[in-house]
């Protein structure tokens, strides 16, 4: 890795192009997230952010009510922010809109009978978004899920060695996420495993290839789901990764997560592990073409050499878009990545 020059510490690194640009558009490059070497921020970087994606009348809703579009998840087609998004970050309804100035206004407004002890709340604007996203998957991408079991000795006993070292180094501690994280970035930068790092494009009619990876990590909020992405990971190393997958989450968990931050995904993984889960079927974060769902480690009887032992065994989950892998080819990376995780030293090389 590249490190930053000792002049450069603690200001934003971006391009000359990308400085131009975002005077001309008046952004605060301290909102970017950057895609190039340690967070530097391009041009194309720059253009992502700017470009929310919302109809006239809901810019103009939120105008005239101060509300912070960056911080919306749009429903409409290709996440566009509709004017019902802007309506429900403020607690209202379409008709509750419409109704305002109007001697319908004056009226009480009709609600379905429900039974004593049932509440009915509507559904926020992230509820929505997830809703629709998860539903295009299920019903257009016809999947398949491979499980396996990956025997975590080996693995727990480099975290246990790297621990203090990373802390010290990055101020951070490296979790099994980071570890298997890194893990999946090595086995998709295998030429042999490409497709598990692709997109349909152009109504699913070509693939669009990725020569890097870009990692989604699914991260549970109490008001729903959001998938923050590590830009560039191919380029990591351990210690990148961790600061990078711990910035990415602590903006999730603070909602400060800008746009950039959730787009441009390429794979992605989700951990239930900590949940005790042991084994699931994650749905596919479109347009990706496959996700890793992790589940707990649990002390299993196993045989070892001829004798029954008891081992730290995990459940892995890869559910597959069978429009760009087959069951063998994702058999194939599954076995690799196994591999790699129960013999993991390579991922410090």
């Amino acid at each position: 890795m590249i490190m930053p020059k000792a002049s450069e510490i603690g200001k934003v690194r971006a391009t000359p192009a990308a400085r131009k640009l975002a005077r001309e558009r008046s952004i605060n490059l301290e909102k970017i997230s950057g895609s190039g070497e340690n967070g530097r921020i391009h041009k194309e970087d720059v253009e992502q952010f700017s470009k929310i994606r919302v109809t006239p009348l809901a810019r103009r809703i939120a105008k005239d009510r101060g509300v912070d579009l960056e911080k919306l998840v749009g429903t409409g087609v290709s996440g566009k922010i509709t004017k019902e998004d802007v309506l429900a970050s403020l607690g209202e309804t379409v008709a509750q809109k419409e109704g305002k100035g109007s001697q319908a206004s004056h009226q009480p407004a009709a609600v379905s009978p429900a039974s004593k002890g049932v509440e009915i709340v509507k559904m926020s604007a992230m509820r929505k978004a997830i809703s629709k996203g998860m539903s295009h998957s299920y019903f257009t991408a016809p999947t398949f899920t491979l499980n396996y079991d990956v025997d975590m000795t080996n693995l727990i006993a480099l975290r246990k060695q790297l621990v203090e070292p990373i802390k010290e180094k990055t101020g951070y501690k490296v979790t099994f996420t980071d570890l298997i994280g890194l893990a999946t970035v090595k086995a998709l930068m295998k030429k042999e495993h490409r497709f598990l790092n692709a997109s349909l494009i152009n109504d699913a009619q070509e693939i669009e290839l990725h020569h890097f990876v870009n990692l989604g990590i699914a991260v549970g909020l109490s008001e729903g789901l959001v998938v923050p992405v590590i830009h560039g990971a191919e380029q990591m190393s351990l210690s990148d990764f961790v600061v990078a997958s711990k910035n990415v989450i602590e903006k999730a968990q603070t909602g400060k997560l800008k746009s950039a931050d959730m787009s441009g995904s390429t794979f992605t993984i989700t951990n239930l592990g900590m949940f005790g889960t042991k084994s699931f079927n994650p749905i596919i974060n479109q347009p990706n073409s496959a996700i890793l769902g992790i589940s707990a480690t649990i002390d299993t009887p196993v045989a070892h050499e001829g004798e029954v032992v008891i081992r730290p065994i995990m459940g892995m989950s890869l559910t597959i878009d069978h429009r760009l892998v087959d069951g063998m080819n994702g058999a194939k990376f599954m076995l690799d990545l196994k591999a790699l995780l129960e013999n993991p030293l390579e991922l410090l090389i």
